[in-house]
């Protein structure tokens, strides 16, 4: 009897180890590094980021703190005399999530989902002055620069459908283990 209680109370808690809720900040640090077109550093730079959740400035290189959300993150970058640069960091379901769809159901999914929670960007980017790149996360490491790739609207298209696709896959997932209970 008391091992089963031992064994239930360790199941509960690795059902909230998925939880985004529990294991991230709604906030994201994210590191901005600005170089030139010929691979110069450019310091002094303000750099704004902004998505539906707010807008936040700092000085780069450094570190802007963003509100999660599961919208990409628009990053500007200026400095007087220097051709402005450009950059969209694109959001990504964090493991969280999928830990909420497999063990926690809808309900911590959805509350992950609305606080922004269940999302990050790359958490290290490097801005080229006077270009415009599109950042994502999928395939960087941790704690080495995500590079940029030339943004054109036909990409950034194609990653949004298929950020749609994949979260529309997991909401069902989602409600069909609902279902099943």
């Amino acid at each position: 009897m008391v091992f089963s209680k031992h064994l239930i109370a360790v199941f509960g808690l690795s059902l909230l180890s998925g939880c985004a809720s529990i294991t991230k900040d709604s906030h994201q640090p994210i590191k901005i590094e600005t170089y030139s077109k010929d691979n110069q550093v450019i310091e002094d730079v303000t750099c704004t980021a902004k998505n539906k959740r707010g807008e936040w400035s700092a000085e780069v290189p450094g570190v802007i703190l963003a509100h999660r959300s599961g919208d990409n993150l628009a990053v500007k970058c200026e400095k007087e005399n220097v051709e402005i640069g450009y950059g969209t960091l694109i959001s990504r379901a964090t493991a969280g999530m999928f830990g909420n769809i497999l063990f926690g159901g809808g309900i911590g999914a959805i509350i992950d989902h609305s606080s922004g929670k269940a999302y990050s960007y790359p958490d290290w980017v490097r801005i080229i002055m006077g270009e415009n790149l599109v950042f994502d996360r999928r395939g960087s490491k941790d704690n080495e620069v995500t590079t940029g790739k030339a943004a054109n609207a036909e990409e950034i298209k194609k990653i949004q459908e298929e950020k749609v696709k994949y979260e529309e896959a997991a909401r069902k997932a989602a409600a069909e283990k609902q279902e099943t209970k």
